[in-house]
């Protein structure tokens, strides 16, 4: 069978894309009642608060390359900040946000500790790296014409801008980032982010329209009371069941139960060590779990009531057999205890859960069961 592969530059574009809506989705959980986050608006992404120096503009890249002196994502989004369409008034902070490391010999590392001034010196620095023939070449490079054009302005409107650029770099991979939203999801269970994370990342794909593409603090926040509402409830799952074997003082301690007196009734005695160390960590799990997953205490009921109309229909069958009491109780202990655990839903429990519900209900008088086949 071929394996069919989606060309190269076209998922390239659309697993960029998604990192940059990933960041918006990430900025989200910063809002505040009146602020909004905007996609492609005066660039990659935009939070716009009625207070301009709380605003904060980011470009957005997903590069494996170093961030060095002379490289395009610096250069590029420098010249569009500075392009007269764009207000950089509006904003008090203007983000480079890349997943890039700084390259080695960069002069770029300090950046976010140096004043206006100093940034601007050290852009000038770099630019002076350019030779007359590369600057006034017929064709230049891309990274040279972005130079040229930031270079140009008067460096009092350079350094106007240059006190809000931010270079925010080594930033989260998208996996990483997506765990970094699941971990803003407090009461939530581990089991359920994934879907919450999914219907948060659908509703901000929702939100882009033909004209403007926005999330404002209200919707957001009824977005995520809505999955809360949903997803908060915790789903069953069975604490860790070891199978361990019951030690000499603990058979000891229990030899008087009746799931103890039933199993000795039919001289298995070689199966107490497994009985009642199944007993034990049952018993232990309920104590557990029992205040914060009163979930697991409910299901536990419902599913040993299960276990016991199965065994009932099997004791009956045992009935029938013309073989000794003895051997046809020892056969149906054997068979009940070493068969698969009935599924609870899209789980199946541990064995040792199973037995340890077996046993228990083998202790319940009212239920009036036993291993010992009376014909």
């Amino acid at each position: 069978m071929s394996t069919i592969k989606t060309k190269n530059a076209a998922l390239t574009t659309a697993l960029a894309f998604h990192y940059q809506v990933l960041i918006g989705l990430d900025s989200c959980f910063s809002l505040e009642d009146g602020q909004r986050i905007w996609f492609e608006l005066d660039g990659d992404v935009s939070l716009l608060s009625s207070d301009s120096s709380v605003s904060i503009q980011t470009e957005v890249k997903d590069y494996a390359s170093p961030l060095t002196d002379h490289h395009e994502n610096l250069w590029k989004t420098l010249k569009n900040w500075l392009e007269p369409a764009f207000e950089h008034h509006q904003y008090g902070v203007l983000v480079l946000h890349t997943t890039q490391a700084f390259g080695k010999t960069t002069r770029l590392k300090n950046w976010n500790a140096l004043s206006s001034a100093k940034r601007l010196a050290v852009l000038k620095e770099i630019f002076a790296e350019r030779s007359e023939e590369e600057v006034n070449a017929e064709k230049v490079s891309e990274v040279i014409k972005h130079q040229k054009s930031v270079m140009a302005y008067d460096s009092n409107v350079l350094e106007t801008l240059l006190t809000k650029v931010t270079l925010y770099t080594e930033a989260d991979s998208s996996q990483k980032l997506q765990e970094k939203v699941k971990s803003y999801l407090v009461g939530i269970p581990p089991s359920n982010r994934k879907s919450y994370l999914d219907g948060l990342v659908g509703f901000v794909y929702g939100q882009a329209s033909n004209q403007s593409w926005s999330i404002c603090y209200k919707d957001f926040t009824a977005k995520c009371e809505e999955l809360t509402a949903r997803l908060c409830k915790k789903e069953f799952t069975f604490p860790a069941f070891s199978g361990q074997e019951a030690s000499e003082s603990e058979i000891e301690q229990h030899q008087d139960r009746d799931f103890v007196k039933k199993i000795t009734d039919i001289n298995h005695n070689v199966m107490i060590t497994d009985a009642v160390g199944n007993w034990i960590e049952l018993q232990n799990s309920l104590i557990e779990q029992l205040d914060e997953y009163p979930l697991y205490r409910k299901q536990t009921v419902t599913y040993q009531n299960r276990l016991v109309k199965k065994f009932q229909l099997q004791y009956s069958n045992a009935q029938l057999e013309d073989d000794d009491v003895i051997k046809s109780s020892k056969r149906l202990y054997n068979n009940t205890i070493g068969e698969q655990a009935l599924n609870m839903g899209d789980n199946i429990p541990p064995i040792e859960y199973k037995n340890g519900l077996i046993h228990d209900a083998m202790d319940d008088e009212e239920r009036e069961l036993q291993w010992r086949v009376e014909k």
